[in-house]
């Protein structure tokens, strides 16, 4: 099979091919996609090379939120400046595959695959980003949420890409765990991130691998809230039980070769309570 490879030097050169021929494939790492191409699951004739673009490869601190081009790669994610700004982003880039896969791997990517296991998409959400689209029909901001809309499908346009992904910056604590069926270079069996916003006193919990889409748990996150001292940064553990089990009630967790439901269920509750109290410790009685 001959394929047409096509390396564009700008984003604007991007939005001219796609719309010469919307069918074209992108691809940056190439960490999924080339798993899909030798296992034969896609015969692509013409694909173009993202990773070269430069606007689509740098990141920028942007007020009180940062803006990170689609083709940053988890590597440069997990640590520096940016793993600073967002803690919990770099937390998550840490968990995924080996060293040679976070070289090559774009946060882009990982949300335009939207497989429900990506490892980037429960921060995203508990943090609210947005996401920039592009195409030669001009550029519009979307929701992650609304983004991504079901296992491997997203809302893009014919001729669109995912040009770059806004979130906040807090300066407060984040936390990012996962449970996959090793310690290391896993797919995740269920992940989960929790990002404290001071400003709201609340928290935003978003949930990895147990839905088919991005999930927040929106009635655990208001139940919490009656709980946190954030002066003190304490929980009352009185309310941590019925908090782990409005967790699990936000996920629907499926059977594969993976796990099984039930363990889903299970365990995106305890990671959520494992971490609230890693940034809330547990009151005392007489506290």
């Amino acid at each position: 099979m001959i394929m047409e490879v096509l390396i564009p030097s700008s984003a604007e050169e991007i939005c001219e091919l796609l719309s010469q021929d919307n069918s074209r494939q992108l691809l940056a790492g190439g960490t999924d996609f080339m798993v899909e191409v030798n296992y034969r699951h896609r015969s692509p004739s013409s694909v173009i090379a993202i990773d070269r673009v430069p606007e689509l490869r740098n990141w920028h601190h942007d007020g009180d939120s940062v803006v990170i081009g689609s083709c940053v790669t988890y590597r440069e994610i997990e640590r520096g400046p940016l793993a600073t700004l967002v803690p919990a982003l770099a937390q998550a880039a840490r968990t995924v595959g080996s060293p040679q896969i976070r070289n090559a791997g774009t946060i882009g990517g990982n949300i335009g695959t939207a497989s429900p296991a990506g490892d980037m998409i429960p921060v995203l959400s508990a943090l609210g980003a947005e996401v920039s689209l592009r195409s030669s029909e001009g550029k519009r901001e979307i929701s992650l949420d609304d983004l991504i809309v079901g296992v491997k499908q997203t809302s893009l346009g014919q001729g669109e890409f995912i040009e770059s992904v806004r979130v906040p910056v807090l300066e407060s604590p984040q936390e990012f765990l996962k449970v996959g069926s090793r310690s290391a270079m896993v797919i995740s069996v269920t992940s989960l991130a929790l990002i404290t916003y001071p400003k709201t006193q609340s928290v935003g919990i978003g949930l990895g691998a147990v839905n088919p889409r991005p999930t927040r748990a929106r009635q655990a996150e208001e139940f919490i809230k009656d709980f946190l001292n954030w002066e003190s940064m304490q929980v009352d553990p009185s309310g941590l039980d019925h908090f782990k089990e409005l967790v699990s009630e936000a996920s629907r967790p499926i059977d594969d070769h993976r796990s099984v439901a039930a363990y889903r269920r299970h365990s995106i509750g305890v990671l959520a309570q494992r971490a609230l109290t890693r940034i809330f410790s547990e009151r005392s009685p007489s506290g």
